[in-house]
């Protein structure tokens, strides 16, 4: 069912689907919304049996639009805003499912507010700046001038050009080349399940080898022929491999 919550002010895109216990949050991507989930929210509720919830950040879906361009540290400021939604929406915690960047957001969340998070889904998570990231990027800058990357955006969001200029921008900045997460990982205590495509252009398996060592409680998911977006291109394995871990999760 999609809504709108205001949270602090800001009107967020807000999608629910119904089930029992606690509820799983949705961390869209860089280029995301609430809507890029596609059906995937909804199969993962009847999956696993518990609520789905998924919302456009500020900025991106049909959110309010951000005021000003993201600074460096959008991805902490995100996870700040965090527990003020999950006030908004009346829980005391949640499992997060994060992709790409949401899954960074993921991580500081429990870092910071770990009380709030039950366990943590994350799909090629990134906890720092690699150089292919960066190539690949500049691949789909390219893509994006040709018009059809752009043509799929404005199907998701106000504003497609602002969403994709700030996300290229920032990354492809070079004071960005600095930006880490690899200190608050010990903070984390929730338990994790890691999933990555093996051909994910984006970010390597190393990514996944920096929060295993930080962070105890860490299964992994490694998916042959496979790009950035797991929940999309293997879709059963992924819902097999989080309906078994949240089952896991839920009677610790």
């Amino acid at each position: 069912m999609a809504d709108f919550l205001t949270v602090d002010g800001v009107n967020l895109d807000l999608r629910r689907w119904p089930g029992s216990g606690t509820p799983i949050l949705m961390l869209h991507e860089a280029l995301g919304a609430a809507s890029t989930w596609r059906d995937f929210p909804e199969r993962l509720a009847a999956s696993t049996g518990h609520p789905a919830i998924a919302w456009s950040r500020q900025g991106f879906g049909r959110s309010d639009p951000l005021p000003q361009p993201p600074a460096h540290n959008y991805l902490q400021l995100e996870a700040e805003r965090v527990p003020p939604l999950l006030d908004a929406l009346e829980l005391e915690h949640a499992h997060l499912y994060g992709h790409s960047d949401g899954a960074a957001i993921a991580l500081i969340t429990a870092s910071s507010a770990p009380q709030r998070v039950a366990s943590l889904v994350l799909e090629a998570p990134h906890v720092t700046v690699e150089a292919q990231t960066a190539k690949a990027i500049v691949a789909v800058k390219d893509l994006y001038a040709q018009g059809a990357l752009k043509q799929k955006l404005a199907r998701h969001h106000r504003d497609p050009d602002r969403v994709f200029a700030n996300w290229a921008e920032t990354w492809l900045d070079p004071d960005f080349a600095s930006w880490s997460i690899e200190e608050q990982l010990p903070r984390v205590t929730a338990p994790v399940l890691l999933i990555q495509g093996l051909d994910d252009p984006y970010f390597s398996l190393g990514q996944l080898d920096r929060i295993e060592r930080a962070v105890p409680n860490t299964r992994r998911l490694e998916l042959a022929g496979c790009g950035h977006a797991p929940y999309r291109e293997q879709t059963e394995k992924v819902l097999e491999a989080v309906q078994a871990f949240l089952a896991s999760a839920d009677t610790h």
